[in-house]
């Protein structure tokens, strides 16, 4: 089972993924880690990545999901995801009940409050209002609509944990 965070920067992505990842004991894979040096620089001065700066990316972290796929691990992925388009590439050759994306969101002064109170290697608080402005809203059949305004990560974890269970993707031993 591959599981993907997604949202706009400062969502919480990274956190839940990690409490997530200690709930279940998967390998959890922060999509930050996977950008060109080119895509930091540009990200850290401000510049929003165009399509084209992302596919290279979005590649990578495809076949990183297949490798875990082929292994026959489950691995949680932090990954912004925002378009139609990007998921569609990240989902390539899973089916449903082998990676679901879960698409975590909260009012935007919440995530400005984030941000302006983290440190970030580059990613540019003055970014979000073009991650804002790029985000598509995933199809609800396909995801699952996450709300982290009121809640711990922890528990943000755990509702998603209950929902894998609701939908039978939990195996035997896949829970610590």
């Amino acid at each position: 089972m591959i599981v993907v965070l997604m949202g706009v920067s400062g969502v919480g992505k990274t956190t839940i993924g990690k409490s997530l990842a200690a709930l279940t004991g998967w390998k959890f894979e922060d999509a930050d880690d996977y950008h060109s040096e080119e895509n930091t620089r540009k990200m850290a001065a401000g510049i929003p990545l165009t399509d084209k700066d992302r596919t290279p990316w979005l590649n990578a972290l495809h076949e990183r999901m297949l490798q875990y796929h082929q292994k026959g691990e489950s691995a949680i992925l932090a990954c912004s995801a925002l378009k139609q388009d990007y998921r569609d590439v990240l989902a390539g050759g899973f089916t449903k009940n082998e990676m679901r994306f879960a698409y975590l969101h909260a009012p935007i002064a919440l995530i400005q409050e984030r941000m302006r109170s983290r440190r970030h290697p580059y990613m540019n608080p003055g970014l979000l209002a073009s991650q804002l402005a790029t985000l598509e809203m995933p199809i609800p059949s396909d995801t699952w609509s996450i709300d982290v305004d009121g809640g711990s990560p922890v528990e943000v974890a755990g509702e998603i944990l209950a929902r894998l269970r609701e939908a039978g993707m939990l195996t035997s031993g896949a829970e610590k």
